[in-house]
C-alpha cells in the first residue's frame, strides 16, 4: 500500500492527534475536519534533492518532496480558516496564496511525500479550530489592591535604609 495514506492506522504519527481520522474521500478530497476538505487538485509535488540522510544516494536521487497547496483557490476551505492557516504558516506561506511544505526527513521520496502531507494536513487542522473565545477582564480586588501597596511601601522603606544616614 503506497500514497499519502499507507501508514495510517500501523503507525502512530500526527493522524492520532486528530479527533477524526482524515481519510480520502471517493472524489479525490480529502477531509480534514468537518466542512474542510482539500482537494487533491489543489495540490502540487515537486521532487527535489535532499540534504541530510541518504549517503551518495542523496546526490543522485530527488527524495526531498515540495509541497504547495494552493489556499486561496481552494473550494473546500472557509474564508476564516484560509485566514488562520496563512497566520499559522507564516514564512511557508507565499504572496500568491500557497502553502509550501518541504519533506526531507526521509531516505525514501514515498515517505517525505507522506511526511509533508501529514504536515500539511496538521496544519490545516490545527488552523480549522474555532478560535478560543475573548478574555474577559477582571479587576483586582480591593484587598488585593492594598496588599500589592502596602508590599510596595515595605519595599520603599527598605531600601531608603539603604542609603547614607542623615547628618542630625
Amino acid at each position: 500500500m503506497c500514497g499519502p495514506f499507507a501508514l495510517v492506522g500501523q503507525t502512530p504519527s500526527l493522524w492520532a492527534s486528530f479527533d477524526r481520522p482524515t481519510e480520502p474521500m471517493a472524489d479525490n478530497t480529502t477531509e480534514i475536519a468537518p466542512g474542510v476538505t482539500i482537494a487533491e487538485s489543489d495540490l502540487e509535488e515537486q521532487f527535489i534533492r535532499s540534504s541530510g540522510p541518504g549517503g551518495q544516494n542523496v546526490n543522485k536521487v530527488a527524495t526531498a518532496v515540495q509541497l504547495r497547496f494552493d489556499a486561496r483557490n481552494a473550494q473546500g476551505m472557509p474564508g476564516p480558516v484560509k485566514a488562520r492557516l496563512f497566520r499559522l504558516a507564516g514564512q511557508r506561506a507565499t504572496k500568491d496564496g500557497a502553502v509550501v511544505i518541504e519533506a526531507s526527513r526521509f531516505r525514501t521520496q514515498e515517505r517525505n511525500r507522506e511526511d509533508a502531507r501529514e504536515r500539511l494536513f496538521a496544519l490545516v487542522a490545527e488552523a480549522a479550530k474555532p478560535p478560543p473565545p475573548p478574555r474577559k477582564k477582571t479587576r483586582p480586588s480591593r484587598g488585593a489592591v492594598e496588599r500589592r501597596l502596602k508590599a510596595k511601601a515595605g519595599r520603599s522603606k527598605v531600601k531608603k535604609m539603604r542609603g547614607r544616614p542623615d547628618p542630625e
